[in-house]
């Protein structure tokens, strides 16, 4: 039987006194329980100090960090945050590195399912699983392809983490990406597996925005992380077929061209940029090749049961 390696957890948190509880409750029941987890309340004014407090004061292995309040909501606050935890891990003995979102909920054997994927091959260097929300619907990874991680939980590889030199604060969102893909940049497979889920309560982007502003603000985040215009069609495409019906995609659509128009500053490298294009191409002729395939197949005649 493999050996399960060690593993630490930071968990940025900014007024999550709705959810955090689930949250530790999750992890404190988990088969596996991590070395030392570090919840950094980012300014938090509604009470989640008060529910972590209450938590670390039986459970010595946790401990919070009280950042101070910020006007700002954005996701370089996040990765400032997550770096307040993370000098506060110190130098345990440990192998891996989970960055937890204070809004998620899932099963005892979470972690162990996850720290076993490490164990069994060490190219691994970020491992996930899928989310579900409200409407219990997961990404179709025919789209997003399941070598993404959600950023909602992203375990590393300690030496994987190391390497790519720990997440890069954007303001805009996409921090969960540039990880991921500077680890594939750097050699090392990352992959979501769909045999397990976590809940996520808050619909994700939502926090001060509405349904239509997310999808906008993709739009925009796709531009700016260079997604090719090719693949942009084809999802806004996609997405026209899902809730909100038309109107999500056409505004999805709209930020990137918006972005586009205005030549938004691009927070990633051109080596990035090239990467992420040439793995969209790639995804695309691989789903359009299925689709092809099955067209014709399904205009052949067949056998019927008599």
């Amino acid at each position: 039987m493999l050996s399960l390696p060690t593993y630490v957890l930071i968990t940025p948190a900014r007024d999550e006194a709705q959810f955090i509880e689930l949250t530790i409750k999750s992890v404190i029941a988990q088969t596996v329980r991590p070395v030392k987890w570090v919840i950094v309340s980012d300014g938090s004014t509604d009470g989640t100090d008060e529910i972590v407090s209450k938590y670390a004061a039986d459970y010595p292995w946790i401990e919070l960090v009280r950042a101070p309040e910020r006007r700002e909501r954005h996701f370089a606050g996040k990765v400032h945050a997550f770096n307040a935890g993370y000098a506060k891990i110190g130098d345990p003995d440990y192998e891996a590195i989970g960055s937890l979102d204070g809004d998620v909920s899932f099963d005892e054997g979470y972690f162990s399912f996850l720290l076993g994927k490490l164990a069994e091959d060490p190219t691994l260097g970020l491992v996930g699983t899928p989310f579900t929300e409200n409407s219990n619907q997961i990404y179709d990874f025919r789209i997003v392809g399941t070598e993404h991680v959600s950023g909602l939980c992203q375990l590393f590889r300690r030496k994987c983490f190391e390497e790519i030199g720990g997440y890069v604060p954007v303001k805009g969102g996409g921090v969960d990406y540039i990880a991921v893909t500077t680890a594939r940049m750097k050699g090392w497979k990352t992959r979501t597996f769909t045999e397990k889920v976590c809940q996520h309560h808050r619909p994700i982007g939502t926090a001060g925005h509405g349904v239509l502003g997310v999808w906008f603000r993709t739009g925009v985040k796709d531009y700016t992380f260079g997604g090719h215009p090719i693949w942009e069609f084809f999802r806004m495409a996609y997405q026209m077929t899902n809730r909100p019906f038309v109107v999500g995609g056409l505004t999805l659509g709209a930020g990137y061209v918006w972005a586009l128009v205005r030549r938004e500053e691009r927070p990633v490298s051109r080596e990035m940029v090239a990467f992420r294009r040439r793995d969209q191409i790639r995804r695309l002729r691989g789903l359009l090749t299925g689709w092809l395939s099955k067209a014709r197949y399904s205009d052949r005649p067949h056998d019927t049961l008599q």
